[in-house]
């Protein structure tokens, strides 16, 4: 069984609405992170971003549990040394209700780019009415799942006769690509040059490495013609050292 990974065209981008009054902040963000990231989908794939669009709405009466209120502390660095301030989230759920959201949804996004390419596809209103009427999203309620309706349809266009004639590009191109393939059947001669060039194998410089030949022999033959001067010198050195015994003769012929 093949895997399946999810293409481009497969990818449908809808809109949701997300009311969050009375609604638990963690509750909120969790089910955020799931529309932003594709989760609800059967398509999902942790490397691509096939999520929908989401708007959430009445983020200021968003509320949080357990007196965290006055204890879950906001923090943030200018990035200079001693530039962390904290901020409370009674003080930032007052004035920034939009901010507070949008940050807890952040932390459940990954921290990489494909979290800061999700993350564009939220909009976070402190009121109950938004701007984004004309995109027609539909209500969205915690827990809900969407019926899956399958991949979408190619896209092809709807104006008068153009659906038609697509289609009939789409049938002609196979016989359009056979167009080069007959186009290369005929320069197939070219492909017998190569055989034209068989003659500058024979230029192999197999004559010379025999032309060679020769001259290692002569100088096998004057290594041979050497030995006999080597042969020689011993000779001479014997004929010197008789001189010394015609000396002794002599010598003997004075004394008698």
């Amino acid at each position: 069984m093949k895997t399946y990974s999810p293409k481009p065209e497969h990818i449908e981008r809808r809109w949701y609405v997300l009311d969050a009054g009375e609604q638990v902040l963690g509750r909120v963000a969790s089910e955020a992170a799931v529309i932003l990231r594709g989760k609800h989908k059967p398509i999902f794939a942790p490397h691509m971003d096939v999520g929908d669009n989401l708007i959430i709405i009445n983020a200021a009466k968003v509320v949080l549990t357990g007196g965290k209120e006055t204890k879950k502390v906001a923090w943030r660095h200018s990035g200079h040394p001693g530039g962390i301030t904290g901020t409370l989230y009674e003080d930032l759920l007052a004035k920034r209700p939009a901010f507070a959201v949008e940050k807890a949804v952040r932390g459940m996004l990954p921290k990489n780019r494909l979290g800061r390419a999700m993350i564009k596809k939220l909009h976070v209103v402190p009121g109950p009415e938004h701007r984004h009427q004309a995109q027609k999203p539909v209500e969205w309620t915690i827990g809900m799942r969407p019926a899956w309706e399958g991949l979408p349809a190619p896209a092809t266009l709807t104006a008068n006769g153009t659906q038609a004639a697509v289609r009939e590009d789409a049938a002609a191109r196979p016989a359009a690509a056979e167009e080069p393939v007959s186009s290369t059947t005929a320069r197939k001669p070219t492909a017998a040059k190569p055989a034209a060039k068989k003659p500058t194998a024979a230029r192999k410089p197999a004559a010379k490495t025999t032309a060679r030949k020769p001259a290692a022999r002569k100088t096998a033959a004057k290594s041979t013609a050497k030995k006999p001067t080597a042969a020689r010198k011993p000779a001479a050195k014997s004929t010197a050292t008789r001189k010394p015994a015609n000396k002794t003769t002599a010598r003997k012929k004075k004394e008698t």
